[in-house]
């Protein structure tokens, strides 16, 4: 009978050594983001975060998400170094829509055979993401699965979690009919729309250097999702005595159609300005090259605008003043009106 030839881990497809190398070279990246809350070092079962003492009545809010098909590109075109902020980006502009601040993340990385330079461009995305953001990159996992991805292919999921106190959490009930809509300007595409990004830049025949007023195709493409949250922070800590921000949104997937009316009560709808959606020239492009109709445009991009606040007539001047100070570009888009008929979203 013959011997069976010994079979390693590696023989099957996972390096375990590479794997202990990215810790390492990960280790000091991440170690930047670290609060003081921050419990015990990179590399435990679990990740410890103390809360005590730094809320009265803390409520916990908690956001998971990706970057789609953007990541196609980040491999295509060699990108690595910035998805990582699209990443945390994605997720904690989500917990802040309540009014919380992102404590900690989390990132889970997945390929199939482990590259440790891209793997630690990657991370090094995502604990500069968690930097810019004030929250801690806490933990996460890499996995290398043989056969599960093509050579080259990797995919990412982020998750967070953020407190606010209980009597500042924004849960869109003060919403009124009449209240503004201000729009505060994205960086680009963000993560989102890219299945049919990609079709377009396809069909156009790859043209990343394409130059778009001073920037390229590919750069305003890869331009990471823009982080609201300190800005906004400041903002809603400067106006917390008056509450003078009754809602906010984050322009995800859906577009502004179908995101800023997940944050306004039944019974009232949106009346949105067409006039005041100027698509910056990333979107004009797309718009142009892919005949994508207006509808489509608003149903599946941000169109230029990240993130939305809803706020009453009587505070909407200050509070812009106030934006202009943290250096957000923003303009009003609309209103809450009282909904009337299928459709509680008009733009026009």
């Amino acid at each position: 009978m013959t011997t069976p030839t010994p079979l390693t881990y590696r023989d099957a497809g996972v390096d375990i050594d590479a794997g202990n190398a990215v810790i390492e070279r990960i280790k000091p990246l991440v170690k930047r983001s670290f609060r003081p809350e921050v419990m015990g070092a990179l590399g435990g079962f679990g990740a410890l975060f103390d809360l005590s003492g730094k809320y009265r009545e803390p409520v916990l809010v908690s956001g998971t998400d990706g970057v789609g098909t953007k990541l196609k590109l980040a491999q295509q075109f060699d990108r690595h170094d910035t998805i990582g902020i699209d990443l945390v980006g994605m997720c904690v502009n989500d917990v802040l829509v309540q009014g919380a601040e992102p404590l900690f993340f989390l990132d889970y990385f997945a390929t199939g055979k482990l590259d440790v330079d891209t793997v630690v461009a990657v991370v090094g995305g995502i604990a500069r993401g968690c930097e810019l953001a004030g929250c801690a990159l806490i933990g996460g996992e890499t996995a290398e699965m043989p056969d599960m991805y093509a050579p080259g292919e990797y995919d990412l999921a982020g998750f967070t979690v953020g407190a606010v106190e209980k009597s500042n959490l924004l849960d869109g009930a003060s919403v009124r009919a009449g209240d503004l809509l201000i729009g505060i300007a994205s960086s680009g595409p963000h993560s989102n729309g890219y299945s049919l990004i990609r079709r377009i830049f396809d069909r156009a025949g790859r043209p990343g250097d394409v130059d778009l007023d001073g920037v390229t195709l590919i750069d305003a493409l890869m331009a990471p999702t823009a982080l609201y949250v300190k800005p906004i922070l400041e903002l809603l800590r400067s106006n917390e005595t008056d509450r003078a921000i009754h809602a906010m949104a984050h322009i995800t997937g859906g577009g502004l159609t179908e995101n800023i009316v997940r944050v306004i009560p039944d019974g009232l709808g949106l009346d949105i300005d067409a006039s005041t959606i100027v698509l910056p020239p990333v979107f004009d492009w797309l718009q142009r090259e892919g005949a994508v109709a207006d509808e489509e445009m608003w149903r599946t991009f941000n169109c230029g605008v990240g993130f939305v606040l809803v706020v009453p007539p009587s505070h909407a001047s200050a509070i812009e003043s106030d934006l202009d100070r943290l250096g957000l570009a923003h303009r009003r888009i609309g209103a809450v009106v009282t909904a009337t008929g299928e459709s509680r979203v008009q733009i026009g």
